[in-house]
């Protein structure tokens, strides 16, 4: 139900359950997890995406009911995809819901087919949402998009998730994967440590202001490192 396909640097997992609309049991939320884990060791760019119409439902109805809904499991994925060292794009071949949020939210980019909604229903069905997810959420889409789709019950279509920033382009359906490809392509070719670079400094200015010259303490502290101070 998880398809792992390498080219060359390029890690592709897929998230095959069509059948149930790719909802997540407990099982391939660790296999998605190992995956993201093992991908600190050769992967140049790692893309996650779905099979057939739907991204992800979330999580399994009978697993949900059964703990599913509120188990770390989630937190760990996401987690171990946030911290790869390496470009990480989510290609939604479609609806994105629930905690399937949380993987998607933990990359770097996230692309679409015009087809696709968003809503992460947790208010409606009484749970919290995954600790990381609306810090991160806000980060992406605002803290006002945020609060829609957390406890106002949005749905949102692509379109609206392209204007609030929670996607970062739309792409045909036969088209997604080629373009995740062409976005990975100059990590597949350039240094692998300057991507790593780039993407730590890309994190950890999210904690600075251009106002307070918060990004030229950043470079101060980066270049006091580097000289071991």
């Amino acid at each position: 139900m998880i398809r792992l396909e390498k080219e060359g640097g390029l890690w592709i997992v897929t998230i095959d359950r069509r059948q149930k609309a790719n909802s997540l049991t407990r099982t391939m939320l660790e296999e998605l997890a190992r995956i993201a884990e093992g991908a600190h060791e050769g992967a140049r760019a790692f893309v996650i995406t779905g099979a057939g119409k739907v991204f992800s439902a979330g999580a399994d109805l009978d697993e949900a009911r059964a703990g599913l809904a509120s188990d770390p499991v989630w937190e760990h994925l996401s987690g171990a995809i946030a911290s790869l060292p390496c470009l990480t794009i989510a290609a939604l071949n479609g609806t994105l819901a629930g905690g399937a949020f949380g993987m998607a939210l933990a990359c770097d980019l996230r692309i679409a087919v015009p087809g696709a909604t968003f809503f992460y229903p947790v208010m409606k069905h009484g749970f919290l949402p995954q600790p990381s997810d609306p810090a991160r959420l806000a980060a992406i889409a605002g803290p006002s998009t945020a609060a829609m789709i957390l406890m106002a019950g949005a749905r949102l279509s692509a379109e609206e998730a392209l204007r609030t920033g929670l996607i970062d382009r739309l792409t045909p359906a036969d088209r997604l994967l080629d373009e995740a490809r062409s976005l990975a392509a100059d990590n597949l070719t350039g240094n692998p440590e300057i991507a790593a670079q780039i993407r730590q400094m890309l994190h950890t200015g999210h904690s600075f202001s251009r106002r307070d010259g918060g990004l030229r303490n950043l470079t101060k502290r980066n270049s006091e490192e580097s000289h071991g101070k």
